[in-house]
Formats: C-alpha cells, structure tokens, sequence
C-alpha cells in the first residue's frame, strides 16, 4: 500500500465536479486501500478522490464506530432530515476549522468496490463525514458552508478539557 500526498487548497480539482466511475477492477481496489491508509496517516475520518488528485466519484469514510470502512462510489443522497451544527476541518485545508450546519438523518445510494449498489442510512457525525466527502465530489469545499471559523489554538484547548 502506498501513502498518497493529499492535495491542499486552492489546487483546481478541489474546486471540479468530479467523473462516475465505470470500471470496477484491481486498480479501483487498490486505490481505496492506498486512500484509506492516506486517511489514517493524517489523522483523517474521510477523504475523497480529489484530495489524492484523482477526477473520480470516490470517497471513503472511517469514524471507527461499528461500520468500519465506508466506501462511497458514485454515491447520491436520496433523503435528509433534521439539523446538526458542529466543527469540521478538512484534510486540504490544514489547521483551518469552522461550523456548518448538515442534516444530521441522511439516506444514500451508492456502489461498492465491485459496482454492487447498496443503500445506507447515517445519522450524527457519520451523516456529517459522508456529507462532507459528497460534497468533495461535486467540487463543494466545506469552506463554502462555514458559519464560524474556529482558530486551531481554541479547538485545541476544547479538545484538552
């Protein structure tokens, strides 16, 4: 497995709408391993295809709940509910936090590895993280949603109490 370099703003995919994939084979497979120990060498609980520079509907997600790995290919939202305000951050941006707003019950669609569809229902902070690499996807930075920006400093100190 190898450790990708995670793209960092203002780098133009970030900003692109990215392609469905159509072939499901090893190299596809590889990819989402090589991306999932990108995410866990920074620390991350996502991270989507742009971020690594590749122009592909792909994103993962691992809160390390009960779920395990989550693999989003091609993935659409059928439904959401409700409302949820708390802090996110972004492998691509570095030490920059604020709070959004997300639906905090969704509902997607989405295809696995082998390019099985499956449908899966999140709420909380999983809702959010698949959220936030959906919208990694369409070119939509969390940046755009923020209401508050959070210095680094002050989450830090949150996190130590």
């Amino acid at each position: 497995m190898t450790i990708l370099s995670i793209v960092k703003h203002p780098a133009a995919i970030l900003e692109t709408k990215c392609q469905p994939i159509t072939i499901f084979d090893s190299k596809l497979k590889r990819l989402v391993r090589d991306m999932q120990e990108t995410m866990i060498e920074a620390d991350g609980v996502g991270i989507a295809a742009p971020q690594v520079g590749k122009d592909m509907r792909l994103a993962i997600v691992d809160i390390e709940d009960d779920h395990g790995l989550i693999v989003l290919i091609n993935p659409e939202l059928l439904s959401a509910e409700g409302k949820q305000t708390d802090v996110e951050g972004c492998l691509s941006f570095p030490d920059l936090y604020g709070e959004v707003t997300r639906p905090n019950q969704i509902k997607i669609k989405a295809q696995n590895v082998k390019g099985q569809f499956y449908t899966f229902e999140a709420e909380g902070f999983l809702a959010r993280a698949i959220l936030h690499e959906m919208d990694h996807l369409d070119g939509v930075l969390f940046t755009s949603k923020v209401k508050k920006y959070i210095p680094a400093e002050e989450l830090e100190k949150v996190d130590a109490e």
